[in-house]
C-alpha cells in the first residue's frame, strides 16, 4: 500500500460497569467537538472504490439529503476521481464532491480523516488486517465509526482496546451495519417491542437467502475461518474486560440442528457474528426483559441441502486452516470484484423470527433484496445518516444499532425499502 502521508483532498494531491449505562461523562465534549458546522464533514465513506464502497457511494448520491455535508475516501486518488466523475454524471451537484486520501497503513492519515468527520464508515476489510487504525483515530477524535464486519474476533479486540476510550470522548463505535447485523439485531428488537415487557423472553431467527458474495466476502469469511484459535482468545479477553450483568441475562445459545414445525424447515445452528449482537443489545437494554434468550439458524428447506450446506462450509473451515489452500482460495474470487447488477437484481433474503414470553407469541419477518451488497450499502449509508442527522439516545464506546439507533433506523430502513412486518401474532 502506498502512503500518502495527513490525509488531503485528492483534489490538491473496565471493570465494575453495568450493562445499559449509556450516560458518558463525554456529553460536553462530544457536542462542542461534533455540532454541525465544527467539522467540514458529516458522513465521510472510507473505502469508497471498492465493490461495495461504491455501491454506498451510489446509495448516499441518491438519498443523502440536501445540507448533509458528505466526502468519499480512500487511498487512490485517481480511483476517487473517476468514483466522483461516474457520481457526478446525471447529477451535477456532486461535481464538487470532496475527495480525501487516507491509507490503512498511515495513522496520520486516519487520525486527520477522523478528526474531519462528525461519522466515518468503512469498506476497508478484511477488519482484522486493515480496521484497528481507523477505529483507534475515530475513538480518540470523539467520531462515531461504522463498518460492515462480520469478523468477531476484530470486533473482541476492538471492544477490549478502544472501548474505554471511546467512552472518554463519547465516540459511538458500531460494528456489523449490513447484512451482518442489522437485519438480525433490529429484527429482534422490532419482535421483543411486540412481546410482554419484565418476563422472560425467547427469539429464534431462520434466515433464508438467495444470493452470492464479493471477493472481498470471501477474504473475510475465509480469514475469519483460519483464525479460529486468535478468535478464541480474543473472545476470553473480552470476557474478562466485560462489565458484569447485575440482576438479568441474556445469552444467545448455539443451539441444535432440528426440524422447524414453525417454519416448516430444517434449522442448522449459524456460528456466526449476529447471535453475539443480539445478546449484546438485550444485555444493554432493559426492554428485553429479566432472562432473555436468542437462537439463530440457517434455513433449508429440505435435508438433503442441509447435509450438503453443512458438508461445503465444513470443507471451507478445514481449507481455510492450511495458509497455501486458503491463499488458492481467495485468489478464486478477487478483492473488489462482486455480482453483476442484473444477478443482484435477482438475489433476496429473509429472516423470519419466533419469540414467545408472558404468554404471548409473534411471528415477524425482515427481508428485502440482495443481501450482501445492495441492501448491504443501504443499511451501512443509512446507518451513517442516522448516526449523523437523527435525535438519538445518548451512547458512547461500543455498541449495536439497536442500542445506538434502534427505532429511528428501522424507520429509515423501512422507508427505504426493508419489509419490517408482523406476520401472525397469538
Amino acid at each position: 500500500m502506498g502512503r500518502p502521508g495527513p490525509l488531503s483532498s485528492a483534489d490538491d494531491d473496565a471493570e465494575g460497569r453495568e450493562w445499559g449505562s449509556m450516560e458518558t461523562g463525554a456529553d460536553a465534549g462530544r457536542e462542542a467537538g461534533r455540532e454541525t458546522g465544527a467539522r467540514p464533514y458529516d458522513v465521510v465513506l472510507y473505502g469508497a472504490t471498492g465493490f461495495v464502497g461504491e455501491l454506498t457511494a451510489e446509495y448516499l448520491a441518491e438519498h443523502a439529503p440536501a445540507g448533509c455535508r458528505w466526502a468519499i475516501a480512500g487511498r487512490s486518488p485517481a480511483k476517487l476521481a473517476a468514483l466522483r466523475d461516474r457520481l457526478a454524471a446525471g447529477r451535477p451537484h456532486l461535481a464538487g464532491l470532496p475527495l480525501l486520501v487516507a491509507d490503512a497503513e498511515d495513522p496520520v492519515s486516519l487520525r486527520a480523516l477522523a478528526g474531519a468527520a462528525r461519522v466515518v464508515a468503512s469498506t476497508v476489510g478484511p477488519y482484522v488486517w486493515y480496521g484497528e487504525g481507523l477505529v483507534a483515530a475515530c475513538a480518540d477524535a470523539g467520531t462515531d465509526y461504522l463498518d460492515l464486519t462480520g469478523e468477531a474476533e476484530f470486533v473482541d479486540l476492538m471492544y477490549v482496546r478502544h472501548d474505554a476510550r471511546a467512552r472518554e470522548t463519547g465516540a459511538r463505535i458500531v460494528h456489523a451495519c449490513g447484512f451482518d447485523s442489522v437485519p438480525h439485531d433490529l429484527g429482534v428488537l422490532f419482535t421483543v417491542e411486540r412481546l410482554p415487557e419484565g418476563v422472560p423472553l425467547r427469539v429464534d431467527g431462520f434466515v433464508r437467502a438467495g444470493a452470492v458474495f464479493s471477493g472481498g466476502t470471501f477474504a473475510s469469511a475465509l480469514t475469519a475461518f483460519g483464525r479460529g484459535r486468535q478468535m478464541l482468545r480474543a473472545a476470553r479477553d473480552r470476557r474478562l474486560h466485560a462489565p458484569r450483568l447485575v440482576g438479568r441475562r441474556a445469552h444467545a445459545p448455539l443451539g441444535a440442528p432440528r426440524f422447524s414445525t414453525e417454519t416448516g424447515t430444517w434449522a442448522l445452528p449459524l456460528p456466526t457474528l449476529d447471535p453475539q449482537v443480539v445478546a449484546r443489545s438485550a444485555a444493554a437494554l432493559e426492554r428485553y426483559g429479566p432472562d432473555f434468550r436468542y437462537r439463530h439458524y440457517a434455513s433449508v428447506k429440505t435435508l438433503p441441502m442441509a447435509l450438503g450446506g453443512t458438508a461445503a462450509l465444513g470443507a471451507a473451515v478445514t481449507a481455510a486452516q492450511v495458509p497455501a489452500a486458503r491463499r488458492w482460495l481467495m485468489d478464486r474470487y478477487a478483492a473488489g470484484s462482486g455480482p453483476s447488477a442484473e444477478r443482484r437484481s435477482r438475489s433476496w433474503f429473509t429472516v423470519r423470527f419466533v419469540g414467545e414470553g408472558g404468554g404471548r407469541r409473534v411471528f415477524t419477518e425482515v427481508s428485502g433484496g440482495d443481501p450482501g451488497y445492495d441492501e448491504t450499502a443501504k443499511m451501512l449509508a443509512e446507518s451513517a445518516l442516522c448516526l449523523a442527522l437523527d435525535p438519538l439516545p445518548k451512547t458512547a464506546g461500543q455498541v449495536t444499532t439497536a442500542v445506538a439507533m434502534g427505532d429511528a433506523l428501522i424507520t429509515r430502513l423501512r422507508a427505504a425499502g426493508l419489509r419490517f412486518r408482523v406476520a401472525h401474532a397469538e
